[in-house]
Parts: structure tokens; sequence; C-alpha cells
């Protein structure tokens, strides 16, 4: 698994969902909630888990994950109720949904220090 790639996937949601509002499409919101779905999220609760779940730093990844995808969701669901204006105050970087972003580039890095 490319640690940044993962970074770099989980900082574009943040585009997704803005060009899910400006084009009011929908998403799949109950797949975006949950953390097992992305390809990081399957190396997490897979091979991740297998090297590394004893270390501090992935046990926080992991919840940081959770945590994102289940504000993601929850932006998503927004979107899916044509409440546009309230999605865009979402994903502000002062939101619950930027802190996870900003989480999950932390943790990951955390990671990456110990991983390697």
């Amino acid at each position: 698994m490319n640690l940044d790639n993962a970074i770099l996937a989980h900082y574009e949601w943040k585009n997704k969902l803005k060009s899910a509002i400006a084009s009011q499409s929908q998403l799949d919101a109950a797949s975006i909630s949950l953390d097992n779905k992305c390809e990081f999220g399957q190396w997490l609760h897979g091979t991740g888990a297998s090297l590394y779940c004893k270390k501090p730093e992935f046990v926080a990844l992991v919840q940081k994950h959770t945590v994102f995808h289940s504000e993601a969701g929850k932006v998503a669901s927004q979107i899916n109720a044509k409440h546009y204006a309230e999605a865009s105050k979402m994903i502000e970087i002062a939101s619950a949904f930027g802190a996870a972003s900003v989480a999950i580039g932390v943790a990951v890095n955390a990671l990456k220090r110990v991983a390697a």
C-alpha cells in the first residue's frame, strides 16, 4: 500500500463532494460511510492489520479513518437531500469533515514513521 496515495485519495474526497454539490448529483452515502469500502480501508482491515495491529499509531489511524468516512457519508446524505448550502458548510476546513480529513493525513504520516 502506498500510504502517500492513501492520503491523496482521502484529500480528493473534498473535491468529489464539491463536484457533487455543484452538479447536484446523488452519491452512495451508505457506501461512503463505510470505512472498509475504499482501497485503503480494505488494506487497513486486511494486510495493514496483520502487519501493524499492535502499533498504537495503526489503532489511531483505523479510528480516524472510520470517523473520516462517517463524516463524508454525512455530507453525502446532505447532498442527496438537496441541502447543498449545508453540505458546502460541512466540507469547510473548520468542519468535522475538514478536521477528519486533516487527521487522516496526520495519522497516516505517524504510521509511516513507525513502519519505516
